[in-house]
């Protein structure tokens, strides 16, 4: 795909164009006056832009397919902004848009997209509770589509799993007939509450006709463009993250999202100076190996204020420097998720944290 970073401030007439300006089709729009007379929309999403930018340049079959994402802020007019940055007003989106030669050709990426997002979940350490969820599609498409819904208990969705099938389908479309058509047996799914994180969306040609999107195929004749769309809000996967991860000390960040590597905590006695010495010398030697540290240096604070304040933190590996740790011989450290810690030297640290990075 090629990133590109598309405006905020939106023509209404380009909307108008897929009735999508209408506020009873689509009521979350943020609108605007303008000084000079006329309106001006703060972008929800991107299908009309994109495509309408597209037929400026799009003209030959050998320029497809075209893959174009974003990572950019969306303006949403919620009724009720909600659950901290689970439901906001303001957020940032990974938006991606497909163009495709043929309803083959786009169900063939399709797939990899579902199956990328399927590895993002699993990578951010909440694979194991989402599902790749039968949906509504909402303003955006008149069939079905996909959300990718993840098991919490203050999820605003209800889904209903298939374990076996290791899908589920969300109760505005759960009927007898989608159940038949897409094959689930009823007494086989569990109900569940759930966070959508994520959806990918069919379009067909519904945006590429409105706007006068097509391509010239090999005989030269003028052919249909097949798109298709796909979102993550990154707030709401963070907390979702959070939601499904913490315990009662706090939250728990997984390695490949904690915003540090190790939380490095000095317990100093008194005016020993050697401790802190020590710490710096360990917090130094992990930043230049290129290594994210959070180094809790504040004087005054007991080891129990400390402890509390680093597992509600949630950093994957906390590492203390204390006068018994120096005794026994280095730094004792303990991932976030276990109980016990243990005392290594410098030089194992570096290697254990290297190698998880």
């Amino acid at each position: 795909g090629q990133e590109i970073l598309m405006t905020t401030l939106q023509d209404p007439e380009l909307w108008k164009k897929t009735n999508r300006w209408d506020d009873t089709v689509v009521d979350i729009w943020f609108k605007s006056k303008m000084v000079s007379g006329g309106e001006v929309g703060i972008a929800n999403t991107h299908e009309e832009p994109i495509t309408a930018m597209l037929t400026h340049f799009l003209d030959s079959y050998k320029e497809m397919p075209i893959y174009i994402y974003q990572f950019q802020n969306k303006f949403r007019n919620e009724l009720r902004a909600k659950s901290g940055i689970m439901r906001v007003r303001e957020f940032i989106m990974k938006d991606l848009y497909s163009f495709n030669k043929s309803e083959e050709e786009f169900k063939e990426f399709y797939e990899k997209c579902a199956e990328a997002y399927i590895k993002i979940f699993k990578r951010v350490g909440i694979g194991h509770k989402t599902y790749r969820t039968l949906a509504a599609g909402g303003s955006f498409t008149t069939g079905l589509t996909d959300e990718f819904q993840t098991i919490s208990s203050v999820g605003e969705d209800t889904i209903y799993i298939d374990e076996n099938k290791g899908l589920a389908i969300n109760k505005e479309v759960y009927n007898d007939e989608n159940l038949e058509k897409y094959g689930f047996n009823k007494s086989k799914l569990r109900e569940e509450k759930a966070i959508e994180v994520g959806n990918i969306f069919p379009l067909g040609t519904k945006y590429a006709d409105a706007l006068g999107l097509t391509y010239q195929d090999e005989k030269g004749e003028r052919q249909k463009v097949f798109m298709g769309s796909y979102g993550i809000g990154l707030g709401r996967l963070m907390g979702t993250v959070v939601e499904v991860l913490s315990d009662d000390k706090g939250i728990v960040w997984p390695e490949s999202i904690a915003p540090f590597a190790v939380h490095l905590l000095v317990l100093q006695s008194g005016d020993d100076k050697n401790i802190l010495k020590e710490a710096n010398k360990v917090y130094e030697s992990l930043s230049k190996a290129g290594i994210e540290v959070l180094f809790d240096d504040r004087q005054g604070l007991s080891a129990g204020e400390k402890f509390a304040d680093a597992d509600l933190l949630g950093i994957p590996m906390r590492a203390v420097i204390s006068t018994r740790s120096i005794q026994d011989g280095g730094i004792e450290i303990k991932k976030r998720t276990e109980e016990k810690g243990e005392i290594i030297s410098l030089d194992e640290l570096l290697k254990i944290l290297k190698s998880s990075t």
